[in-house]
C-alpha cells in the first residue's frame, strides 16, 4: 500500500505535460488557488496573451538554414513555450516550430547564407507552426496539439483575419478556426535582451485535433481530411483529380512533391482517401436534376455548407474555392458528410485581387461560373439560391449584430485600441495601425473605419457600407 501511495503522485507528475504556474502562486486568503487557463481564454478576443518561443543558438541557426536549402521545408526545430494571460502563465518545453506560409514565407533573421548574430541582429517578421507533441509524444496546449502564429502581413488595420474568423463564430459556421491576438517574443539563448516581434493572429490549427474537438456535428472517428491549393498546373477546383496526394517536402526542393489535394489525416491510407474524393467529384459532376439535389443534400450539410460561403462572400474572399480554387480545407467526415473549411482570410474586407470590385461583385456570381461545380450546381437549385440569398440579407442587414458597418466599425475599433500599445516591434515593420488595404491590391480606396458606399469609385469607399448596399435584393 505505501509503494501506490508514493507510486501514483510520481507517476502524475511524469505524465504532466503542461505547467500551469498560475497554481504555484501564493494562495489567497480565500485558500482558493488561482482560476487556471481555459481553453477558452485562448480564443478570447477581450483578451491579448503573451507567447514566447525560446531557441537555442543552434536550433535557431537551423531553422535559418534549412529555409536557405528550402524554403518550403517542413521540417521542426525544438523550442521552449511560454503562454501568458494577467497572471496566469503556462511552460511548455521541447514543441517542434516550423516556418509556415505559401508566398508569404520569410526568413526571420538575416540574410540568406547568415546565422544568429547576436550583437546585431536582423529580425524579420513571419509565420510560425507550433507543434506542441512533435518532441514530446501527447504534450497538448490547452488540449490544442498545434497553433499557427501569423504576423499581419499587408494588413495595417490589424483586423482583417480577426474579424474574419470571428465573424464566421458568430454567424454559427462552426467548422471555422478560432482566432485571437497575441503578442509573439522570440528570445535566443545567450542574447543580451529577446526580440519582441510584435502582435500576432493566434490562430487554430486545422488538423486531427481540429476534428475531435467537434466530434459531435460531424463523428468521433477521424475521416479524410484535404488541404487545397491552387498550383498553376493543378487547381483543387473539383472537376479534376489528377492530383492528389500526401505533400513531400523534401530539404531539397527539387526532390520535392505537391498536390491540388493534399492529404492531411490517415495518410497511409492515400488510396481510399483518393477513392472517396474521387467518386466524390465524379457524381458531384456528373449527376443533374433531382438526382443530384439527392445526391447533395445526402453527402453535405448544404445548410451550413451556404451560411459558411454566404460569409465568405460578403467578406469579400477572393483567394479560395470559387474564385481561385485555393486555400479551404475539405473534410469527409465519419457521419458520411463532406464539410467545407475556411481559411487563410488576411485578404479580405477590401483588400482584393482577380475579383473586379469585392465590395459591388454580385454575391452570385462570384467567382468562375463555369468550372467551380461545388459552388454553382448548388446555387442552380431555386430552393438552395433563396437560401443563400437569405445568409447575405441576415449578414448585412443594418440592425443585426454581424457586418453592418454600425456594428463592424465599433468591434474593430476595439481591438485596435486593445493592441495599440503594441504593436512597435524590434522587426521595424508593420509599426503603425492605419486604416488602409495591401499596398498590392486592385481597390486602393477602401477603408474599413471610414468612407463612403460608393466602392471606393467616387473618393474612400467604406467595404462595409458598400457590400451591405450593393447586394442586388
Amino acid at each position: 500500500m505505501k509503494k501506490r501511495i508514493l507510486f501514483l503522485p510520481l507517476l502524475f507528475l511524469l505524465n504532466c505535460s503542461e505547467v500551469d504556474y498560475s497554481a504555484k502562486k501564493n494562495i489567497s486568503d480565500s485558500n482558493k488557488p488561482p482560476a487556471p487557463i481555459l481553453e477558452s481564454d485562448v480564443f478570447n478576443l477581450n483578451l491579448v496573451s503573451s507567447v514566447t518561443l525560446e531557441f537555442s543558438v543552434a536550433e535557431w541557426n537551423k531553422l535559418l538554414q534549412n529555409y536557405d536549402l528550402n524554403p518550403k521545408n517542413e521540417k521542426k526545430v525544438i523550442s521552449n513555450f511560454t503562454y501568458s494571460i494577467p497572471g496566469k502563465t503556462i511552460n511548455l518545453d521541447s514543441i517542434g516550430v516550423k516556418l509556415r506560409g505559401n508566398t508569404s514565407r520569410r526568413r526571420p533573421e538575416g540574410d540568406s547564407g547568415e546565422l544568429h548574430n547576436a550583437l546585431n541582429p536582423n529580425w524579420h517578421h513571419c509565420h510560425f507552426a507550433l507543434d506542441f507533441s512533435k518532441f514530446r509524444n501527447a504534450q497538448r496546449f490547452k488540449g490544442l496539439n498545434k497553433i499557427n502564429l501569423k504576423w499581419f502581413k499587408d494588413d495595417p488595420t490589424y483586423a482583417r483575419e480577426i474579424y474574419s474568423y470571428d465573424l464566421f463564430q458568430r454567424f454559427g459556421c462552426w467548422t471555422a478556426p478560432r482566432a485571437s491576438y497575441c503578442k509573439v517574443t522570440i528570445k535566443v539563448s545567450g542574447d543580451g535582451a529577446p526580440a519582441y516581434y510584435g502582435v500576432y493572429v493566434l490562430l487554430e490549427s486545422v488538423d486531427e485535433n481540429f476534428i475531435v474537438k467537434r466530434a459531435d456535428q460531424w463523428g468521433s472517428s477521424i475521416g479524410f481530411l484535404w488541404k487545397n491549393y491552387n498550383l498553376g498546373s493543378a487547381k483543387a477546383d473539383f472537376v479534376s483529380t489528377n492530383s492528389m496526394g500526401v505533400e513531400d517536402v523534401n530539404i531539397n526542393p527539387t526532390l520535392s512533391q505537391y498536390y491540388a489535394y493534399d492529404l492531411k489525416t490517415r495518410q497511409t491510407e492515400l488510396a481510399g482517401a483518393q477513392a472517396e474524393l474521387t467518386q466524390f467529384i465524379t457524381d458531384l459532376n456528373t449527376k443533374t436534376g433531382i438526382a443530384f439535389q439527392t445526391w447533395i443534400a445526402a453527402k453535405m450539410d448544404v445548410s451550413l455548407f451556404l451560411k459558411t460561403y454566404a460569409t465568405s462572400v460578403v467578406l469579400g474572399m477572393w483567394d479560395d474555392y470559387w474564385v481561385n480554387a485555393n486555400n479551404f480545407y475539405f473534410y469527409f467526415g465519419a457521419n458520411g458528410k463532406a464539410y467545407f473549411i475556411p481559411y487563410d482570410y488576411d485578404n479580405t474586407l477590401g483588400t482584393s485581387s482577380l475579383i473586379g470590385n469585392s465590395g459591388t461583385q454580385n454575391p452570385l456570381i462570384w467567382g468562375n461560373m463555369t468550372e467551380r461545380p461545388l459552388v454553382t450546381k448548388i446555387l442552380a437549385i431555386p430552393e438552395y439560391q433563396t437560401l443563400y440569398k437569405a445568409y447575405i440579407k441576415q449578414l448585412t442587414y443594418f440592425a443585426n449584430d454581424y457586418f453592418a458597418v454600425g456594428k463592424s466599425i465599433p468591434r474593430i475599433q476595439s481591438w485596435q485600441a486593445k493592441i495599440a500599445g503594441f504593436i512597435p516591434n524590434d522587426t521595424g515593420e508593420d509599426m503603425v495601425i492605419s486604416d488602409q488595404p495591401a499596398y498590392w491590391g486592385n481597390q486602393p480606396n477602401y477603408r474599413l473605419l471610414s468612407g463612403n458606399s460608393q466602392g471606393g469609385i467616387n473618393g474612400l469607399g467604406n467595404y462595409f457600407r458598400t457590400r451591405t448596399s450593393s447586394v442586388p435584393w
